[in-house]
């Protein structure tokens, strides 16, 4: 078993320790899981944390089905959001790196957890175990998108024929189910914002009149797919299509997309509401949605050592912060059902949704259901009573030399600045003259450090930069402090960045999966694959016993 330990982070460790195996001794066992008894926990119906703590991109590379990735990177911050019970049984799976295996288990076991277990199988071991193996990232959900439309006939056009709608005049919406940053990125013309979990919500709203066509689009197909058969599922009169292979598909048609559009749903609830709540309790006794009462939740927090507790708010993130309950973390309810392995870290545990009228929560329940989510609940009461306002709990950091922007600003050329942030991000903006590094490899760029002067560490918000100054100052003589408030600090006093699209480069952008679009080269036909990966997706799980969803009647 594991022991409570100090804050310590992944290249502290990494320079503290002797290689495999002694360096698991200091602070737990490390013990080992074979392909069956693997097989076996994921079916049953005890919680297990299947995690893979390699860097995104690797990750995204090749990984089994049912894995969720913590990078070693970002794992202080990922973790225990992700398995939110120290007690809770985690396995790790790294493709073969014992290496990695252990400077995971020894920053688990820093981080407090109990009970952790390592796969030490390599991707050739998990074939020849009869595991099927999955690229890309997102997996379950996006495969449940395909089994969704397969399953219930999801209508769809493709982007050719809502053109041609568009340009007759007919009448249509076109409702954007992403984020609305996504959106604000890009956008089907005429298109309005409307992330997926508010989509049967306000869709009445949005098209009063049944003969209006209501046509839902994501990037890819996953998020039109879901939000389309959502707006079915509500019992709107209207006709609802999915936009074929979303924003991606009318790029690769040779069309036109909008920029910088902000065109939003109205805030607050919808005129439609009667209709909404109607529809809300319908959907519940279709789908044997259970709802609890405070009480019950209280009960359950009680017990939160014991059964792994997610109290997620499916609502809009700036309702959030306006208020909400106490624990509760913001899942908005479209992006919970297309990344859920971004949000829920240990499938068995017990998942309670809220929302303020429990349609969104309902509409969000009746899909986790069917993913095969064994104990979900919608409280009853939704919001209301004492309320929290802001983002909600952060992760503790450690204390660490700081330096506020102005004095950087005042100091250009005294200070090597070392960012590591994301590297699409650094890409789009960054402090000028800033290097890059993955925080879980900063050793590997040790001999670009000087040696005396002064390295500010940065991130986005400055949270990573925190967790990384013991490690940079392993690595160098020089003074390391963090940046406060990180490079977003920077930017929001009007201070000036760089921006590079080749820097860093594909190939060494490892710690996230970059999207086709995120690419320097060939990007329509990295989109024609990522297409194509999505739509095959249904035919690996058909093949796959270990995959299993429980789709209502269509």
């Amino acid at each position: 078993m594991c022991s409570m330990v100090a804050f310590v982070g992944v290249n502290d460790i990494m320079h503290r320790v002797q290689p495999e195996p002694q360096y698991t001794r200091l602070y737990c066992r490390m013990n080992s899981m074979n392909p069956s008894a693997l097989r076996t926990a994921l079916s049953g119906g005890d919680e297990i944390a299947l995690l893979d703590p390699r860097e995104q991109g690797e990750f995204g590379v090749c990984h089994l089905f049912w894995a969720v990735n913590a990078p070693l990177s970002r794992f202080e911050l990922e973790v225990p959001r992700l398995v939110p019970r120290l007690s809770a049984p985690i396995v790790l799976t790294t493709a073969g790196d014992v290496g990695l295996g252990g400077l995971a288990t020894t920053a688990l076991a820093a981080l407090g957890y109990t009970d952790v277990t390592v796969y030490p199988d390599t991707p050739e071991d998990w074939a020849a175990a009869g595991f099927t193996l999955y690229s890309g990232i997102n997996v379950p959900s996006k495969a449940f998108g395909e089994a969704v439309e397969h399953h219930y006939g999801t209508p769809s056009v493709d982007a050719t024929e809502l053109k041609a709608m568009k340009d007759r005049g007919d009448d249509l919406v076109v409702l954007d189910a992403r984020t609305f940053a996504e959106y604000r990125n890009m956008n089907i013309p005429g298109g309005i914002s409307v992330p997926g979990g508010e989509l049967a919500y306000r869709v009445r709203d949005l098209a009063p009149s049944p003969d209006t066509t209501v046509v839902v689009n994501c990037a890819g197909r996953t998020r039109s797919i879901l939000g389309a058969q959502s707006v079915i599922n509500a019992g709107i009169p209207n006709k609802v299509v999915a936009l074929e292979n979303g924003t991606m598909g009318w790029h690769l048609a040779g069309l036109e997309l909008e920029h910088g559009r902000a065109d939003r749903f109205v805030a607050g609830d919808p005129k439609t509401i009667d209709a909404a709540l109607a529809m809300r309790d319908r959907i519940a006794a279709a789908y044997d949605v259970t709802i609890i009462d405070r009480d019950r939740l209280a009960t359950w927090q009680a017990e939160a050592d014991e059964r792994t507790l997610y109290l997620l708010d499916v609502r809009d993130p700036e309702e959030f912060v306006a208020g909400h309950l106490p624990g509760s973390r913001s899942a908005p309810g479209g992006q919970l059902v297309q990344a859920t392995d971004f949000q829920i870290g240990v499938p068995n545990g017990r998942i309670v949704l809220i929302d303020n009228t429990r349609v969104r929560a309902t509409m969000t329940a009746h899909w986790l259901v069917q993913m095969g989510y064994r104990d979900v609940s919608v409280l009853s009461e939704g919001v209301s009573g004492d309320l929290e306002t802001g983002a909600g709990p952060g992760q503790t950091l450690p204390d660490v030399p700081t330096i506020d922007v102005e004095t950087l600003a005042a100091q250009p050329g005294d200070s090597t600045v070392l960012d590591v942030g994301e590297s699409r991000e650094f890409r789009k903006s960054h402090i000028p003259s800033a290097r890059w590094a993955i925080r879980s490899r900063i050793a590997e760029t040790g001999l670009a450090l000087p040696d005396t002067g002064t390295v500010v560490i940065t991130s986005a918000d400055g949270k990573l930069a925190a967790l990384a100054v013991a490690e940079v100052q392993a690595l160098t003589g020089a003074n390391v402090c963090a940046l406060e408030g990180g490079t977003n600090a920077w930017i929001a006093l009007g201070y000036p960045t760089e921006a590079d699209p080749l820097v860093p480069a594909d190939e060494e952008c490892i710690d996230v999966y970059l999207r086709a679009y995120d690419r320097n080269a060939d990007v329509e036909a990295r989109m024609q694959e990522y297409i194509d990966w999505e739509i095959a997706l249904i035919d690996q799980i058909a093949a796959d016993d270990d995959v299993s969803f429980i789709l209502g009647t269509s």
